[in-house]
């Protein structure tokens, strides 16, 4: 998918979370394609097209990368997960920030955390460490065709999102699919949530009793098809 319209993209996820995205891909049979990785800034969330780049020892790769990239692209930085090294600056950020994209993801660390988190742009990454490489090795071909996140091989047919959880991927041509059954998903453990503090418990909204006896009878029954039949949203 060449196109992404970010703006609607960021509208609709800025009222989600990676969780809700996530489940959407269980109910949905999308593969769940999601890392651990830390927020740079408290709060920050990102959303976008991912514009892909391994890095292999130099900032040129994600200059080249900016090069091609659409407003609202979100740099993800292959650096195969490594913990010696730093493979983005708060430059190479500054100028994700300059050329019109919405974020960065690093399967990597990044460094300059303050200057980061003044730029303001979303970063995510493995953490931080004080330096950068002391490497320079052969750049493959497909550098700027796809990056490997944990798992996960993303391209730009592919987007990301992002919060204090981590990031999940999702392809580009389900994006407005899942984020539809996310949103069911966020309202119904919303109501479900002030039903709680309303001081109705959430087993009862479940019929966890019922569900109890009626594994007894089919002990292979599972709370999530339980929950499937009665229109719980707890586990996805």
């Amino acid at each position: 998918m060449d196109h992404v319209d970010h703006a609607e993209l960021a509208r609709r996820f800025e009222n989600l979370t990676t969780a809700h995205v996530a489940d959407a891909c269980v109910r949905a049979r999308v593969p769940v394609r999601c890392m651990s990785l830390n927020a740079v800034q408290v709060g920050a969330g990102v959303a976008g097209r991912v514009l892909p780049a391994r890095h292999v020892g130099s900032v040129d790769i994600f200059l080249e990368a900016y090069e091609r990239a659409a407003p609202g692209d979100v740099l993800v930085v292959d650096n195969g997960g490594r913990l010696d090294e730093a493979c983005v600056g708060d430059l190479a950020v500054l100028e994700a920030l300059n050329a019109g994209l919405s974020g960065v993801v690093i399967w990597g660390l990044h460094r300059d955390t303050a200057d980061i988190k003044a730029i303001g742009l979303p970063v995510y990454s493995l953490g931080s460490l004080p330096t950068g490489p002391q490497r320079l090795d052969e750049r493959p071909q497909d550098a700027l065709e796809a990056a490997r996140v944990g798992d996960w091989t993303v391209s730009a047919a592919d987007v990301v999102l992002g919060d204090e959880d981590g990031v999940v991927f999702v392809p580009a041509a389900r994006a407005d699919e899942l984020l539809t059954i996310a949103e069911g998903i966020r309202d119904t453990e919303r109501r479900q949530a002030d039903r709680v503090r309303a001081g109705e418990s959430l087993r009862s909204q479940l019929r966890f009793a019922e569900f109890l006896a009626a594994r007894r009878d089919r002990p292979s029954l599972t709370l999530r098809e339980h929950l499937r039949a009665i229109g719980g949203a707890i586990e996805e």
